[in-house]
């Protein structure tokens, strides 16, 4: 109950604050509809890097485009904690993502976005937003090739560049706690 209160006056004071902030500055406000647009383009460039591996294509060049198109690097600074990374677990570079995207860079990275996935699916748990920057959180679940879903905590920080554009400056994804039995 206090969540759902929380979260809607957290809302309303967004959706006040961001209507300022748009009358200010001329410039349209990050939207919900953005949010959601971001992160099903984000799945979908996942899949599509995938898939170019699979079928020999340039895959890092796909996984290149998908991190310009998708993470502000070079505009901002980008937070970064990909799932699958333990010993160097923050990724605050270009090239540092690019690595855990599809390999090479760091000893670790095997290429989380070659595996392949079929899909990603998401489910919010809550969406912020004030002017424009967003937070979003939930769960999303990865579709392997053989139907199997792995299912990701995920928080993303967006923001809204000058040119208009969403981009990504926090990423943080987990898998979901396991107690030891």
């Amino acid at each position: 109950m206090y969540k759902t209160i929380a979260l809607s006056t957290a809302i309303a004071m967004t959706a006040l604050t961001g209507a300022a902030h748009a009358a200010s500055d001329g410039k349209a406000s990050l939207t919900e509809e953005k949010v959601i647009q971001l992160k099903t383009a984000w799945g979908e460039g996942i899949v599509k890097i995938g898939k170019a591996h699979t079928k020999g294509k340039d895959y890092r060049a796909a996984a290149e485009a998908h991190i310009k198109q998708f993470y502000a690097f070079g505009d901002r600074p980008v937070l970064f904690k990909p799932t699958l990374a333990s010993e160097d677990q923050f990724r605050g570079t270009f090239d540092e993502a690019m690595s855990y995207f599809v390999g090479g860079g760091m000893k670790e990275d095997t290429g989380f976005a070659i595996a392949p996935y079929t899909a990603v699916r998401w489910e919010k748990e809550g969406t912020v937003i004030s002017g424009n920057t967003a937070m979003t959180m939930g769960n999303y679940y990865f579709k392997k090739a053989d139907g199997a879903e792995v299912k990701v905590e995920y928080t993303f920080g967006i923001e809204q560049m000058e040119n208009g554009e969403a981009k990504i400056v926090l990423h943080h994804s987990s898998l979901p706690f396991s107690p030891q039995t």
